[in-house]
């Protein structure tokens, strides 16, 4: 197990080597130039041309990726080119909001997807599951920033029972910070609970087929307690493997979901860095995103012993 641990984090290492140096090359072939961002439309070329040798951007492409790679390896994410911080600071004071929609959402999602999924498989072929099934086709072809866009105007415009946009700390008190993040929440989990409800039903409808159903329910047991007991938890594996999955689609989706709400999160930060042209911090924020996708499947991998004991690492 814990030579199992070991490997997959060294194999952590060349997948975000590989990934920093895709987003590094990425963001200096791409049109655009931070410097000319910086100073206007109505900047000189020499003023420019200042700029650029200032920011190191006027040496070649593998020298400035020498520079960056040996700042990262002592732990420096560089300066903001714009704002003229830390981006490590900057990610630190961006962090929160992000980190707390998506876990607002996974847990809405969990709560929903597995029960509903759960229950289709049960009636499978009844009004439940045609209309799971119905739903699943809704929520993949509804981009996720309609949803908001309609959810403000219902939820917030017309009824005004929840704020329209903005963030509230946790530390400012649970209920305002519920109250900001149920919508932005419950856009995201639409999409999700259409995925992972689809594969729970899919999953446990396959599990209720087995010889060890047929045995539960001929000594006596609820319909209930073999649901769970003995489908489900049969039936984890490949659940658990696409709730990780829908963590991985989870990371793009917050990037708009913020942008929507005027969330100042992460996906936000993304979003302005992107536009202004900020180098350093596209690729922090991209790094750290990957790190936590590696550390999720991670995460995934050792939760399957924990739900098979069959499954030897």
């Amino acid at each position: 197990m814990f030579a199992f641990l070991l490997r997959r984090i060294a194999a952590t290492l060349p997948v975000l080597v590989i990934v920093a140096l895709i987003v590094f090359l990425m963001l200096r072939l791409a049109p655009g130039d931070p410097a000319a961002a910086i100073l206007g439309d109505n900047a000189s070329s020499s003023a420019i041309k200042g700029v650029r040798t200032e920011l190191g951007l006027e040496q070649t492409i593998p020298v400035q990726f020498f520079h960056w790679s040996a700042r990262l390896l002592r732990g420096d994410l560089g300066e903001s080119y714009f704002l003229k911080q830390s981006v490590a600071s900057l990610i630190g004071q961006r962090i929160q909001p992000t980190l707390s929609l998506a876990a607002l959402t996974l847990v809405l999602t969990v709560l929903i997807a597995v029960p509903l999924g759960v229950l289709a498989a049960w009636r499978h072929g009844g009004w439940l599951d045609r209309a799971l099934m119905g739903f699943s086709v809704l929520g993949f072809s509804i981009p996720a920033f309609v949803i908001g866009y309609v959810l403000i105007w219902a939820v917030s415009l017309k009824a005004g029972w929840l704020p329209v946009q903005g963030y509230a700390r946790l530390d400012q008190g649970l209920l305002p910070w519920l109250r900001h993040l149920i919508l932005p929440a419950v856009t995201l989990s639409i999409i999700y609970v259409a995925l992972i409800a689809r594969v729970t039903r899919a999953a446990v409808a396959e599990a209720m087929t087995e010889d060890y159903i047929r045995t539960a329910r001929a000594k006596g047991v609820s319909e209930a307690r073999v649901l769970v007991r003995h489908a489900l938890a049969n039936a984890a594996v490949p659940i658990v493997t696409v709730i990780g999955i829908g963590i991985a689609l989870l990371i793009g989706g917050v990037v708009v979901t913020e942008t929507v709400f005027a969330i100042p999160g992460l996906g936000q930060l993304t979003v302005d860095a992107v536009l202004s042209r900020d180098y350093p911090l596209i690729q922090a924020i991209t790094l750290f995103f990957s790190f936590l996708y590696v550390l999720v499947n991670l995460l995934v991998d050792l939760s399957y012993l924990a739900l098979d004991p069959r499954i030897r690492y």
